[in-house]
């Protein structure tokens, strides 16, 4: 998948695609239901697909002093992407000059003009140009390309799939709940820090990851499976672990990074990239007496998460 970050620049090959718009926070089910019905008419007519999303998330540019709250930053949501068969990322620059530029003058300079888009798929209720007055009937209206908007999706048993949702489960502690909506187990991924080094000396060495501005899950213990890049950066090897998020109150620690036990691991992954999957919240963060009942608890923990990864491997 190639990524644009100037529509300017779009090559011959890409001009004259399906373009779907949006934001696509944690590129869920309802998200792929617009992409998958994107492709297929991008199948039909021939076309390129393209995908155009805006980095930062407006939110962070409207209201910039709000918690964090992403579901995916640009490098995870552009791993989900690819794996729709997404020919190319489209990544706007969410600025002063975007948010100002009216829904018209996107539609001819950024549709028309840059990618000379000849269908355009959106979901129910996007809105776009300084105002929000850019809406899939407005672009219908206009007549310049095809326009199809998709409804909302909802499960089985009528839930809607929904970023705001996602994040209410991650933070409840449901990360199983999340990833009924996510249609995977949702992923927090970053480049592997130095931390205390404590874990090294306890027995348990972790890989330390700061969060940014990816939502903040409920505080505690989970199982984990995290994907590190195999050496020649090709695929992707998955290892079992335990994952930590809190403030490590038995050593009075006030830093927010995710904290990753990889299983069966040897290696040095510092500065590597590294993607952590929630698999299942395993119990609350709490304060210990000492390190060595902290480190006892560790070592239990980390059974109960072999056990619930073994089964989920196993199918049950």
């Amino acid at each position: 998948m190639r990524i644009i970050h100037h529509v300017a620049d779009t090559p011959a090959d890409l001009k004259g695609g399906v373009v779907v718009l949006g934001n696509f926070d944690g590129v869920h089910r309802g998200h792929q239901s617009v992409i998958g019905r994107a492709r297929e008419i991008a199948d039909t007519a021939g076309a390129p697909l393209l995908v155009m999303t805006f980095e930062p998330h407006p939110r962070r540019y409207f209201a910039p002093g709000s918690p964090p709250f992403r579901l995916t930053d640009l490098r995870n949501k552009a791993h989900h992407l690819a794996a729709l068969g997404v020919d190319a990322l489209v990544v706007l620059s969410f600025n002063k000059d975007l948010a100002e530029t009216t829904a018209d003058a996107f539609v001819d300079t950024i549709l028309v003009d840059g990618l000379g888009a000849s269908h355009v798929v959106v979901g129910y209720d996007f809105c776009f140009g300084k105002g929000r007055t850019g809406t899939p009937a407005m672009m219908a209206e206009r007549g310049t390309f095809g326009v199809t908007t998709i409804e909302p999706m909802a499960s089985h048993d009528g839930i809607i799939y929904s970023s705001t949702r996602i994040r209410d489960y991650l933070r409840r502690g449901n990360p199983g709940q999340a990833a009924a909506l996510l249609g995977r187990p949702f992923e927090i991924e970053g480049r592997v820090e130095p931390g205390q080094q404590l874990g090294r000396t306890i027995g348990f060495p972790t890989a330390n990851v700061d969060l940014g501005d990816t939502l903040r899950p409920a505080e505690g213990i989970y199982a984990v499976r995290c994907g590190v890049d195999a050496a020649d950066q090709s695929s992707v090897v998955w290892y079992d672990g335990a994952g930590y998020y809190g403030k490590r109150p038995t050593v009075n620690g006030e830093s927010e990074l995710f904290e990753s036990f990889l299983f069966d691991f040897d290696g040095d992954l510092y500065g590597r990239y590294l993607r952590i999957a929630l698999i299942e919240f395993v119990r609350p963060d709490r304060k210990f007496p000492d390190v060595e009942a902290m480190r006892a608890q560790i070592d239990h923990d980390c059974q109960v998460a072999r056990r619930i990864l073994q089964t989920r491997a196993a199918g049950g």
